[in-house]
């Protein structure tokens, strides 16, 4: 039997690590046949509560060819600690974008576990990020105003060899969209409304 006739005949992948898996291959399929429904449009909104405090939203996006509603509205309030003149109701802004970084590789490694038929027990991660608030104070020029360095652990364990599970990892690092945004750049526009 030849490979694309053993492909061919081989029964379909099972939901696994709660993914559904046969859905994934099917939208990796459609997508393959339409590429024009891989473009997607996220969005967020912003509004000042007082001091370093602001309240975000998201509720819809647009991508696979329509618009979407999330099943409920997500608010999230950010602010900063008391030693940075905030009243800590709520994670930094740059700590959002560590759970961001992680959040993305994990839900990769999710998806690809799953599509490897890899049964996964535990995924755990532990990220930090080192910034000197010298640039951010304007104290000093030459400081950058973001993380000089950020570090992410991730331990993992599944029913696969410990190599198999690194590149499961791997591969979703390098499929990650928020860790190509921050090792790669992005151009961001800057538009000032006044009222």
């Amino acid at each position: 039997m030849s490979a694309a006739t053993a492909a061919a005949t081989r029964a379909p992948r099972e939901p696994l690590n709660g993914v559904d898996t046969p859905t994934l291959f099917a939208t990796i399929n459609v997508v393959k046949e339409n590429p024009g429904l891989a473009k997607f449009r996220f969005r967020a909104s912003s509004k000042w509560v007082d001091g370093t405090c602001s309240e975000s939203r998201v509720e819809m996006f647009t991508g696979a060819g329509t618009e979407h509603t999330h099943k409920s509205e997500f608010r999230y309030t950010a602010d900063h600690p008391t030693v940075l003149v905030g009243q800590d109701r709520g994670p930094l802004p740059v700590e959002f974008l560590l759970v961001g970084l992680t959040s993305c590789i994990t839900a990769g490694i999710g998806n690809i576990a799953a599509a490897r038929g890899v049964k996964l027990t535990s995924v755990e991660s532990q990220v930090e990020g080192d910034i000197d608030v010298m640039g951010v104070l304007g104290l000093d020029e030459n400081v950058r105003n973001g993380y000089e360095r950020i570090r992410i652990t991730f331990t993992i364990a599944g029913d696969a060899p410990p190599e198999k599970l690194r590149q499961i990892v791997e591969q979703s690092r390098a499929r990650s969209a928020v860790y190509d945004v921050l090792t790669n750049g992005v151009p961001v526009d800057l538009t000032i409304n006044t009222r």
